[in-house]
């Protein structure tokens, strides 16, 4: 294999670097756009929450029901509690435990919305138990936000059944109950009761995340152009200048 001229090399070793520096700059200019990106969606979400309170009369009115995610809303009707249902691993307050979820009726439309009610801890020492929580019978009023459904989590064949489970699908628990569920959820805010808690985490977009993966990008970018401009440039310089050095007799 033939030996590449030190010019040849140079331009070698450059078109190399250029493109690293380029190709990292641009992945540092994309998580900051994802960032920003991000940013105007929390300031999306808190425009919306301080839009007017929705009631169960207001939901119909959207054409596309995920339109009212983020807005708040107090809504009146009858839990079916017997159709409640726990979803395992959710964290509170840095503690394991299980998400609350029961359908609501809502009065005068014929809508059933679930609500993710709060969290409860559950029974480590008989998994299969069922935590201890108040449902009210009778017509209730609801405070919260309209919400996105249930996040899901990841989970084996199977844990999607049952009364515990992983995660819930609306429209798969809709087939399964035979309610008429909205196509979204709500997360009811205010104090402990009923055996709940409602310690509710703000949203993490992962912003910060963003930005440390940016920071990384362009330290690398700075880093390649700043080891190119050492040893390509600055080395061969020093050297060629201490060759041009008269030589000191004694």
């Amino acid at each position: 294999m033939a030996t590449l001229s030190p010019k040849v090399r140079f331009w070698v070793i450059a078109a190399a670097a250029l493109l690293v520096a380029a190709s990292t700059f641009s992945l540092g200019q994309w998580q900051l756009r994802r960032a920003a990106q991000k940013q105007a969606l929390l300031h999306a979400m808190d425009a919306q929450g301080n839009e007017s309170i929705l009631k169960a009369a207001d939901l119909p009115a959207f054409k596309n029901p995920l339109d009212a995610v983020h807005r708040r809303a107090t809504l009146k009707g009858l839990w079916r509690a017997e159709q409640t249902v726990f979803l395992d691993n959710r964290q509170m307050n840095d503690k394991a435990g299980l998400v609350a979820v029961t359908p609501l009726v809502l009065d005068g439309t014929g809508q059933i919305v679930l609500v993710q009610r709060g969290w409860v801890q559950r029974n480590f020492a008989d998994r299969t138990a069922l935590p201890i929580i108040q449902t009210p019978e009778g017509p209730v009023t609801v405070r919260g936000l309209m919400a996105p459904p249930p996040s899901k989590l990841y989970a084996f064949k199977g844990a999607d059944a049952g009364r515990v489970r992983q995660n819930i699908d609306i429209a798969e628990f809709s087939r399964e109950t035979g309610l008429p569920l909205i196509p979204i959820s709500m997360v009811q805010t205010g104090p402990a009761n009923e055996g709940l808690l409602r310690d509710w985490a703000a949203p993490n977009v992962g912003i910060d995340k963003h930005y440390g993966y940016a920071f990384q990008w362009f330290g690398m970018c700075t880093l390649v152009l700043g080891l190119y401009a050492w040893f390509q440039i600055i080395q061969p310089w020093r050297s060629k200048r201490k060759q041009a050095l008269p030589t000191l007799h004694t």
